[in-house]
């Protein structure tokens, strides 16, 4: 269960596995998905690895499948995901898959290829059709003799009056519509109007057989007399890729050319029917296997890229490995390696040795379904550093709770909470059909945030007694406005739409019922000063919660300073803190509640105000006849505590510091004296309990129960602590090692920032929760807003046809309060919430300087690949 609250531990351990077995083990670790591989091999290239070969092999075979799975989707056929897991296939058997994909893929190729062929003599003959059927048209129009001397006289005007006889040439082709236009202006100016030009349109769209895509092409036919005209006009057709064909001049022959082209159309028809029959079988048979077939080979290719991380023994008979596994697994990755080694049929067990080493191991932290979305939030301020606090356990509460504060509203919670319940109904469904909008997938992933966030949202409208900007009346209220506006009678709800400035006064006698049982009276909902009274209790709210939030924080550093044994860091950092900020902003949180307790509704008028009284704390100023006392003997303890606060600075700032001087300069003296005397008389005289610089004895230190004051090693521990790995325990200003001397100047410095830091930041911080209050204020008067602009309209008709009015008058308002309230509000106050999480409470306590465990996972490398 500890686990849960920190990291995992985590331990480097060395692989032996013979060369036969090393596949079959790779392969279960992979499917157990604990373990992650170091690189042994940093300096050797990549294509001078042992299995580059087989990489490369599988890398093939995964572009052929991409290759069959561009044509299937191009097909428009669905692909069958069983969910099935195969197993990953033995060396030997890729032989065999290569064979099928490469007879796959040429049969796929060949079919492209001749049904491309086929598709360009298709629209060949297409257009050839009907060119023979418009150029038929033209020439029955040409034979009009009012036609045909038109057109003589625009074509060589000075031969029409000698009655020559007109011999012209024509070209027939077909040409992209889009392009007529731009075709017959180049035509006109580059033969100088010596040309005559007729088109029409094809009203079919043709298709390309390259690209595949549907073409408008008209079909075009152009007079011209002489061989330089006619070479013009073929450079022209050619320049704008217009198709060109041989149409005969006798009507009989083009009439026997339409007859032969229809017969080859037919015919070419029934071919391209077959050949796409056939197309669609062989890929409908790949559909149905695609998939595995893509998991089985970037299996192989995982296995073989990491078995290019090991080193190879000198024998060539066993791989050595190194990886970074759970401790708790370690039972786990062995039955894994047992079970390889026995697929593999290998005699040699596989061993797993642990390993000792002064490297920062990486940072692992269990997840399931439900905590995964709040560890995410913790990750995205920073990967845990080595077996510090986790926040994301605590965070599973206070990230939903102030979230709700600031959306504290029972309707628009409900809403929230019955989207994300049916996320989480029907996750299964909704993870099978593995949706590509990435908007969505980001609210499912969370989903259980969301939940929890309309769950809290919901309680917290409750204490506000706010639903959609309304107020519920559960209880019956504790307030009787009668006996103080109508004393000699009852009043109706028609005196309280006529008075717009009824106020409620809890001094007037009689008035006050009594408290309401659980949130806020329903009939301030009708009070003109229900701002200001909200205002108050809201504000005073926001600065207890953030204070308790931040001392919470805090108080979780206390278990790392005891888990990595920094004693020094427990007494002159975790206390001074935790004094100074409760001194000041805890002690202003007990003034708020006395001034609550203290203060009836007689006296509260004459209660002083808690912001001015905390000036004055700091200026020692109790002279203030505007802000009287709150109770006696406010002035000495105030001027105590603020006396303790300030003497907390120094230990942070200044005693810290000359401690870690005082232990460097101990550290050194005691090697400085190892060299100088033999062993046994160091020993002799660690023994009798010589004063150490510090001035603390291992005698003195055992007379206070063991407890060490200080981050250094004891006597006996410096002789075998490393300092490399003391100052990966340590804090950041007790990182020093023995060859670099100790540099009081930069330690100063940065103990300086750091406790200027942590000082402003204790008022800052405080002053960053006010968000809560303002978020919630906001939220409640634009849901107020909403319903006095828009709802209001619908409800305030008394006509027969209110009802239609209504009607379209509440789509409004739903559609309104999903856009505006459920979703931009809500996603402002989760943003402020994570910051509020990410600044002001993780800061104290979490650091997030580690690195993030990857471990090779055939799970997640799939996940990764096929929904690509």
């Amino acid at each position: 269960m500890g686990e849960l609250f920190r990291s995992e531990e985590m331990t480097l351990a060395q692989l032996f596995l013979q060369s036969e077995a090393a596949y079959c083990c790779v392969s279960e670790l992979g499917e157990l998905g604990m373990v992650q591989f170091r690189d042994l091999n940093p300096d050797v290239n990549v294509f001078q690895r042992k299995f580059v070969n087989e990489v490369r092999r599988c890398e093939e075979m995964d572009r052929k499948l991409r290759f069959v799975e561009k044509e299937i989707k191009k097909a428009n056929i669905p692909t069958m995901d069983t969910g099935e897991n195969p197993e990953v296939p033995f060396p030997r058997d890729m032989i065999d898959l290569e064979a099928t994909f490469e007879k796959l893929e040429n049969e796929l190729k060949e079919i492209n290829t001749n049904q491309e062929a086929l598709k360009k003599n298709f629209l060949e003959l297409t257009e050839l059709k009907h060119i023979l059927r418009r150029t038929q048209q033209f020439f029955d129009e040409m034979e009009d003799p009012n036609l045909l001397e038109e057109s003589s006289s625009l074509l060589d005007p000075s031969e029409a009056g000698r009655g020559a006889p007109l011999r012209l040439g024509f070209v027939a082709g077909v040409i992209n519509r889009e392009r007529i236009p731009t075709f017959e202006r180049m035509l006109w100016r580059v033969c100088r109007g010596n040309v005559f030009l007729r088109q029409a349109e094809i009203e079919d769209p043709l298709e390309d057989p390259t690209t595949g895509d549907q073409v408008h092409k008209s079909v075009f036919i152009i007079f011209f007399q002489g061989d330089q005209l006619k070479n013009r006009v073929k450079k022209i057709c050619e320049g704008f890729r217009a198709s060109l064909y041989p149409c005969p001049e006798t009507p009989q022959e083009r009439k026997e050319m339409a007859a032969g082209v229809n017969t080859r159309i037919d015919d070419l028809q029934m071919v391209l029917n077959q050949t796409e029959d056939h197309r669609q079988r062989v890929l409908q048979a790949a559909a149905k296997t695609i998939r595995v077939w893509f998991i089985k080979v970037r299996k192989m290719k995982a296995i073989y890229h990491t078995l290019n991380l090991c080193n190879i023994d000198v024998t060539q008979k066993c791989l050595i490995a190194e990886v970074w596994c759970p401790v708790s697994d370690l039972d786990s990755i062995q039955f894994a390696l047992r079970r390889g080694t026995e697929r593999s049929g290998s005699t040699v067990p596989s061993i797993l040795n642990r390993m000792q080493t002064k490297q920062t191991p990486p940072t692992f932290n269990k997840t399931n379904k439900f905590t995964s979305g709040f560890q995410n939030i913790v990750d995205a301020y920073g990967i845990g550093t080595y077996r510090e606090i986790n926040p994301a356990p605590y965070t599973i509460i206070t990230f939903p709770f102030l979230f709700a504060v600031m959306f504290g509203d029972m309707g628009h919670g409900l809403l929230m909470t019955c989207a994300a319940l049916y996320l989480v109904i029907r996750e299964t469904r909704l993870l099978a059909q593995k949706s590509d909008n990435e908007i969505f997938n980001m609210i499912f992933a969370g989903r259980y945030i969301v939940l929890l966030m309309g769950v809290f949202s919901v309680y917290t409208g409750l204490i506000y007694n706010d639903c959609f900007s309304k107020s519920i009346n559960m209880f019956g209220s504790g307030w009787s406005v009668r006996p103080m506006f109508f004393p000699k009678g009852n009043w109706t709800f028609e005196t309280l739409d006529s008075n717009s400035v009824l106020q409620l006064s809890p001094t007037v006698p009689g008035v006050f019922g009594g408290p309401y049982p659980l949130g806020i009276d329903p009939i301030w909902n009708i009070a003109s000063n229900k701002l200001t009274f909200l205002n108050s209790f809201k504000m005073k709210m926001s600065v207890i919660l953030g204070v308790i939030h931040m001392l919470f924080g805090v108080s979780l550093s206390l278990f790392n300073h005891l888990y990595f044994k920094k004693p020094l860091n427990i007494f002159l950092g975790f206390i001074p803190e935790i004094v100074f900020m409760s001194s000041l902003f805890g002690y202003l949180v007990l003034l708020i509640f006395y001034k609550w307790i203290a203060y009836d509704a007689a006296i509260s008028k004459d209660a002083p105000s808690l912001l001015i009284a905390f000036i004055n704390m700091f200026l020692f100023n109790y002279n203030d006849p505007t802000n009287k006392p709150l109770y006696r003997g406010q002035v000495g303890i105030q001027s105590l505590l603020v006396v303790i606060a300030l003497a907390c600075v120094p230990c942070m700032l200044v005693v810290k510091t000359l401690v870690l001087r005082r232990q460097y300069m101990w550290r050194k003296h005691l090697s400085q004296m190892r060299e100088a005397r033999p062993a046994e008389n160091l020993e002799t005289l660690e023994q009798t309990g010589t004063t150490s610089p510090t001035g603390l004895t291992q005698q003195g230190t055992q007379k206070f129960g063991g407890v060490r004051v200080g981050n250094g090693p004891t006597e006996d521990e410096a002789e075998i602590i490393d300092h490399d790995q003391l100052s990966q325990h340590s804090e950041e200003g007790d990182e020093h090692t023995e060859e670099e001397p100790f540099n009081f100047g930069d330690m100063a410095v940065h103990q300086a920032i750091h406790t200027i830091e942590y000082c402003l930041g204790c008022i800052s911080n405080t002053a960053s929760y006010l968000r809560l209050w303002a978020l919630s204020l906001a939220h409640a008067q634009l849901s107020e807003v909403l319903w006095g602009m828009v709802m209001r309209i619908g409800l305030s008709s008394r006509s027969g046809g209110g009802f239609f009015a209504l009607s379209i008058i509440f789509s409004a308002f739903a559609t309104l309060t999903v856009c505006i309230l459920l979703i931009m509000e809500g996603l402002s106050a989760f943003l402020h919430a994570l910051r509020l999480h990410w600044v002001e409470f993780q800061n104290k306590f979490y650091t997030g300087q580690g690195f993030k465990f990857v471990p090779f996972s055939f799970e997640s490398i799939l996940e990764g690949r096929l929904d690509e």
